[in-house]
């Protein structure tokens, strides 16, 4: 059903609510109309990656995670089975009448703000730094949950709009200021995507201010950009409290009265809050209309009639539960666990390690047995679980495997010398270091460290004080170490681990069966293919103040120093190039761009090939290189194969100082590679990326 048949069903509807149950309809906790037949529903429900916080689902790999596979395709089929799973699970809920939290079928993902600084703790829940990649993934992953029949399957919302990362701390007063430049060429675009490309039935606005407005109640964002240029036709909903922020912490109301009434006006349907119970009183003091009222409960009731809740027989309603957690979804799940695997060393092809070479082998560090470093945050339970010591013990099945903690992930110096004596014992010894989502994410949802991180927010870039410790004493009892570093977000190991490390994996938050993926990786049965979404920096590197919104010097399109692993970073067991590329067709639109793609080592393997333009222009600041192209070529040993990318000119273009894309005045190049074709890159990976200009 498309939304505007939708919407005059639920204007029809609506016309027979009381002005007061109209209201009633405005809050995420939405009651039951009991004399038109109409149950409560919930609005509030997760889906990260993964049906979250309503019992037994598939884990994938957290959004980070995801991202790094930098495969649209795979994010779909995600999206698809994590939208079948919805459909399973809200059948039985109706079945057994729990129409409670989280157990609906608007889900608020995905996130697709911009990881703009390392720092920032929930960074771990979107899809990178870069605005085509997070378009990418967000269109995917917003069609794979929404679906393509006559009703959807699921209702996808983008957030957090717009200007969104951080600091946690401040999120609730903090005014996010940021050029239309910036905004127009970083913040914004996914956005745009999501709505114009994707058809995304929510939006959620964020907590902050942008640009002296509040995101919830902003006559530029959700006026003059959402609704208006760009034609949004959905529901808007509020963060969490953010409606009550627009009064208590932003102070741009005198009344939590005044606040519903600019919100409600501004174009927000939906209080994911209580504030607008304060809409009554807003109606009798004429601060809203009646008319004003209506308009978004038929926005929030087409999302309802969109979901085939109306039905006589509802859509959907033959996905049995056995789709939970099922086994093809599984099956997605550790091949998802294998692609966002990124490899960053491997000293003299130190892996792949033979499962038969390798008597004893022993897996330390506070993430070796770690269950919550699976499931990363915004998560469902996984009715199976694989560490990284279960999947060690399982690939490596005739070698010794000794397991121990070392340290936890903050402290637990005592439990040093256990992990000295395990790594002492073996040949090799897989070290599983990093973060976990009880140190970085949202605010509140995370223990506090002093001088390591604070609301969720990292401090520092460098392992914690005793991981780093741990690391280096393990270092210095055996020669063969391979770390293993899960984190939702970039880690320096420090210099003395990065040299003294045979090889180093970074594993994310790699959802449920992640262990598994990461064991198969060491073994080699299979070719990494992930590739960082976000740059590495160095823990020496001085980063610009976490409140500064301009993207000068931010991410891999403006920084202009020697980052430690770039964006687009990653290594393979075998060698790929791209030999040639070259124009194959261009419309008003779209280029189309042939590359041909060479496997020259001796492994099979997966290669994702970056497009990466430069643009020139006379008249504003062009990012360094600005990925705009992806395509993956599965190749056999020696091997070689033509693949085609679709290039949308929107990427193509210059963003003027006041917004405006506009085409750039000398010319373009394009770059074609397994990476970004900046110095550093080209000297890890010891190979540049063929070019074409195009004028």
């Amino acid at each position: 059903m498309k939304y505007d048949e939708a919407l005059e069903k639920a204007k029809k509807l609506v016309e027979k609510f009381t002005v007061e149950e109209a209201v009633s309809q405005l809050l995420y906790e939405s009651p039951a109309i009991e004399r038109l037949g109409i149950h409560e529903y919930n609005w509030w429900n997760e889906a990260l990656h993964g049906v979250a916080r309503a019992g037994t689902a598939t884990v994938f790999p957290q959004a980070i995670g995801l991202a790094a596979s930098f495969d649209p395709v795979l994010i779909n089929r995600v999206a698809c089975a994590i939208s079948t799973e919805a459909r399973a699970k809200y059948n039985q809920s109706v079945r057994f009448e729990d129409r409670d939290i989280y157990k609906g079928l608007t889900f608020w993902s995905p996130n697709i703000n911009i990881f703009r600084d390392p720092r920032w703790g929930r960074g771990q829940e979107t899809f990178g730094e870069d605005p085509f990649l997070t378009a990418s993934m967000g269109c995917s992953f917003i069609e794979g949950i929404q679906g393509d029949g006559e009703f959807l399957r699921a209702a996808a919302c983008a957030k957090h709009y717009a200007v969104h990362s951080g600091p946690e701390a401040k999120r609730h007063g903090f005014d996010a200021k940021a050029s239309e430049k910036d905004m127009r060429e970083t913040y914004l675009p996914a956005f745009e995507w999501a709505v114009k490309k994707a058809g995304v039935v929510g939006i959620m606005g964020a907590y902050n201010r942008t640009n002296g407005e509040p995101c919830c109640a902003s006559s530029h964002l959700m006026g003059d950009i959402l609704y208006g240029e760009w034609g949004f036709k959905g529901y808007f909903v509020s963060d969490c409290g953010a409606i009550a922020d627009i009064y208590e912490n932003h102070h741009f109301t005198k009344s939590h009265t005044e606040s519903a009434a600019l919100a409600l006006k501004s174009g927000c349907d939906l209080n994911c809050g209580g504030v607008y119970r304060h809409l009554l009183e807003a109606y009798e003091e004429d601060l809203v209309s009646e008319e004003e009222i209506r308009t978004a409960a038929s926005h929030l009731y087409a999302i309802r009639f969109m979901l085939g809740e109306f039905e006589e027989k509802r859509p959907y309603s033959d996905i049995p539960f056995s789709a939970v957690d099922c086994d093809a979804h599984r099956r997605l799940n550790i091949e998802a666990s294998r692609d966002c695997l990124v490899l960053l060393k491997n000293e003299n092809d130190f892996l792949p390690l033979s499962p038969t070479d390798f008597h004893s082998i022993s897996v330390v560090g506070p993430n070796a047995m770690s269950l919550s470093v699976l499931e990363g945050n915004y998560n469902g339970h996984s009715s199976e679980y694989i560490t990284v010591a279960d999947g060690i013990r399982r690939v490596f099945d005739s070698s010794e495997i000794y397991i121990a903690e070392g340290s936890h992930l903050m402290d637990g110096s005592n439990l040093i010398s256990t992990g000295k004596a395990a790594a002492a014992a073996a040949d090799v010894t897989v070290l599983c270091l990093g973060l976990s989502p009880t140190i970085e994410g949202e605010e509140g949802s995370c223990a506090d460290f002093e001088g390591y991180c604070c609301k969720g927010d990292k401090n520092t870039l460098r392992l914690p004080p005793i991981q780093q410790r741990l690391a280096e004493e393990i270092c210095s009892v055996t020669d063969n170490v391979v770390v293993v570093v899960m984190a939702g977000s970039a880690v320096d190991i420090g210099e003395k681990i990065r040299n003294s490390a045979k090889a180093i994996i970074h594993a994310w938050y790699p959802g449920a069966l992640g262990g598994l993926a990461v064991a198969q990786l060491i073994a080699g049965e299979f070719s990494p293919s992930g590739r960082l979404p976000v740059t590495f920096f160095k823990e020496s590197e001085e980063l610009r103040p976490f409140e500064d919104y301009s993207m000068e010097e931010r991410t891999y399109r403006f920084y202009t120093g020697k980052p430690l692993y770039p964006f687009g970073y990653g290594l393979d067991y075998t060698d790929f190039s791209c030999d040639d590329a070259v124009l194959v067709s261009e419309d008003s639109d779209v280029l189309k761009i042939r590359v041909s793609v060479s496997n020259r080592g001796k492994r099979d393997g997966t290669h994702i090939v970056q497009l990466y333009a430069r643009m020139m222009d006379s008249r504003a600041r062009t990012p360094l290189f600005q990925l705009c192209g992806l395509g993956r070529a599965e190749l056999r040993a020696g091997e070689t194969k033509d693949i085609v990318l679709e290039v949308s000119k929107y990427w193509l273009c210059v963003v003027d100082d006041d917004g405006k894309r506009r085409a750039p005045d000398s010319g373009i190049t394009l770059f074609a590679g397994g990476h970004q074709p900046d110095e550093r890159s080209n000297e890890l990976c010891a190979r540049r990326c063929v070019e074409l200009r195009i004028e």
